[in-house]
């Protein structure tokens, strides 16, 4: 009983501090048109303090998505292309000599920033990959013998071609399992595609109004921490991790010889942290499976690795995700 109450003054409290995830939506909704899942998973690596990594073909509003969510949260932005030949130094910054004062002066490079959007990141060699999830991971940078914390909130969205493409260096593993979420960006529908014309055609081209501080995200982050996750949902989380390490255990010997590596235990920690972020901008208090169902594939699709019998089968991670979806038991 008491527990019961408990929940309900936290459900009261998330309500009232969630207010503003449907003014950020407001917002970002003047610029993107559809792309709801992009928004939501924005926010969840936002207020999940996770990164994101991207893949979609050109042209559907990812670059405009993470610079509105800048806007909008009065944060520091930048842009970087990664190109054949770009250099680490390009990332981080380097130490300039100066003349006038005869000593090395660090200049700092664009990864000094709120958001990052590191665009197309498997178009460059893996020294200045590594360079950008190193400040991934360790949210600091050294230049020379000076090291610099990174300004919080900072969040890399990382864009990536579909590695069919010529010019591609695929990112490793390891690196992969860095990024909270990977989602995948398909083509707006007719009628939304006919107001984004609309839209690029009319006179001004429609601007978000700045209506958060870096302080509020960092705030609403200790929140999100205090949604409240069930065990059964504990367990869920861990049932579906494991299904794909050991499929056979959960009646799904056809994919034995079609996984080469199961989802690591980072997967569990950020379908974890996820879901409760995913709980707070749908202004709930708790998590419920539903929540886990709706993030799953975004957290899981790059941490399964396929062997060549997947690929020769045509199955991929999704395939995969949605069988383990269907046979793990809901709470």
């Amino acid at each position: 009983m008491e527990q019961t109450a408990d929940i309900k003054i936290l459900n009261e409290k998330i309500e009232r501090e969630s207010a503003f995830v449907d003014i950020v939506r407001m917002e970002m909704n003047k610029v993107i048109i559809g792309q709801k899942h992009l928004i939501d998973s924005l926010l969840v690596g936002l207020l999940g303090d996770g990164h994101i990594l991207l893949e979609g073909v050109p042209g559907l509003a990812k670059t405009l998505a993470i610079k509105s969510l800048a806007s909008v949260i009065d944060a520091k932005f930048s842009r970087i292309q990664f190109t054949p030949d770009l250099l680490p130094a390009d990332l981080t910054g380097t130490m300039i000599y100066s003349q006038k004062k005869e000593e090395f002066t660090v200049k700092k490079g664009p990864v000094f920033a709120n958001f990052i959007l590191a665009d197309e990141i498997n178009r460059s060699p893996a020294k200045v990959q590594s360079a950008l999830l190193e400040a991934m991971q360790e949210r600091q940078i050294t230049i020379g013998e000076s090291t610099f914390i990174l300004d919080e909130p900072f969040l890399v969205l990382a864009t990536q071609n579909p590695i069919e493409q010529e010019g591609t260096y695929p990112l490793p593993e390891a690196q992969m399992d860095r990024f909270m979420l990977k989602v995948l960006i398909t083509y707006p529908s007719m009628e939304e595609e006919k107001l984004i014309v609309r839209e690029n055609l009319a006179k001004e081209f429609p601007k978000t109004n700045t209506v958060l501080k870096p302080s509020d995200i960092i705030r609403a982050r200790d929140v999100v921490k205090e949604v409240y996750m069930d065990e059964k949902i504990e367990k869920y989380i861990l049932d579906i991790v494991f299904a794909s390490r050991e499929p056979e255990k959960y009646g799904l010997e056809q994919f034995r010889n079609m996984i080469s590596y199961g989802a690591s235990p980072r997967a569990s920690i950020y379908m974890s942290v996820a879901a409760k972020a995913y709980a707070f901008i749908r202004r709930r208090g708790y998590v419920i499976p539903e929540d886990v169902r709706a993030l799953c594939p975004d957290v899981m699709r790059h941490r399964i690795g396929l062997t060549y019998e997947a690929e020769a089968e045509n199955v991929d991670q999704d395939k995969i995700i949605a069988e383990i979806l269907n046979v793990v038991e809901v709470p």
